[in-house]
This record gives structure tokens, sequence and C-alpha cells, in this order.
């Protein structure tokens, strides 16, 4: 027979666990739908569809093919884009749960956050994948994308970790 206080410690421990698995669903989600509408915004300000936008996020895994694969190449990058997006999440939620300061100050350390994914993206991981673009910083495009990473994908993610853990 267990203690009512072992008990309530199990609860708790499990509602952590989904605090931390709703946390990355929302922020993961939000701030990829957040940095995919400015993305689509963006991209058709500049004449290229949404499907056409998509396809360029599938050409990291499929290179220049992705561009002649109509739906289903959009449909990959879309899938890609959440996964990209949610797993960043995850490792903002994993290391926040080891130091808890950063969902103290969500706008201030999921702004960095922001930063962080952006360079990492830019610098790292399009020139390892089949991306068939060479990475720029044209500074207008650049300044927009690395603002969407900090205040569309970074906060919202830390939002979300503050919301979860409550910011203890």
């Amino acid at each position: 027979m267990t203690s009512p206080r072992i008990s309530s410690l199990r609860a708790a421990e499990a509602m952590v666990q989904r605090s931390g698995w709703w946390a990355v669903l929302v922020g993961g989600l939000a701030g990829g739908a957040l940095d995919l509408l400015f993305a689509i915004s963006f991209a058709a300000y500049n004449g290229i569809s949404a499907s056409r936008l998509l396809q360029t996020v599938a050409s990291g895994l499929l290179g220049e093919g992705a561009y002649t694969g109509g739906g289903l190449s959009a449909a990959l990058g879309l899938l890609l884009h959440f996964a990209i997006a949610l797993g960043f999440a995850s490792i903002f939620v994993l290391v926040s749960s080891a130091f808890p300061l950063l969902v103290r100050r969500p706008f201030l350390w999921g702004g960095l956050y922001g930063v962080i994914v952006f360079f990492f993206m830019r610098l790292i991981v399009l020139p390892l994948s089949a991306f068939p673009h060479p990475v720029s910083f044209r500074p207008l495009a650049a300044t927009l994308d690395l603002s969407s990473h900090i205040f569309l994908l970074g906060i919202p993610i830390a939002l979300a970790g503050r919301a979860a853990f409550g910011g203890r």
C-alpha cells in the first residue's frame, strides 16, 4: 500500500511530464505556424507561391527534385517545417527543465533562442542538407527572417514552456 504522499508525488511527476509534452506541442506548433505564416506572406510579397515555398523547405531533403514533385513535395515541406519546429521546441523544453531560469524570462531567453535557431539553420543545417541554393544574408530578408525566428518561433516556444512549468 502506497502512502498518500507518494501518490501525490507520482501524480505531480506525471503532471510535469505531461506539461513538458504540452509545452513541446503547443510551443512547436504555435511557433511553427507563426513562422510559416510569416514565410508564406513574405514569399507572396515576392511573387512566390506557398506551394513553391514549401517545396523549398522540402529541397533540404530532396534537393532540386523538390521543385518537380508538385503537391507531394510541398506536403513534405510542410511536414518537415513542423517537425523541425517541434524538434527545436523539444530542445528548449528539455534544456529549460534543467535550467528553469529560461522559462522565468521567456522574452529574453526565447528571443535569444530564436537567434540561435536562425544561425543554426543558416550556418549548419542548410549547408549540410541537399538545399540547392547558396545560403545568403541579404539584409532585408535576413533581418526579417531573424525577427521571425525571435518573435514568432523562439518566444512562443519559451512562453509555452513558462505556461507548462509555471515559471518555476
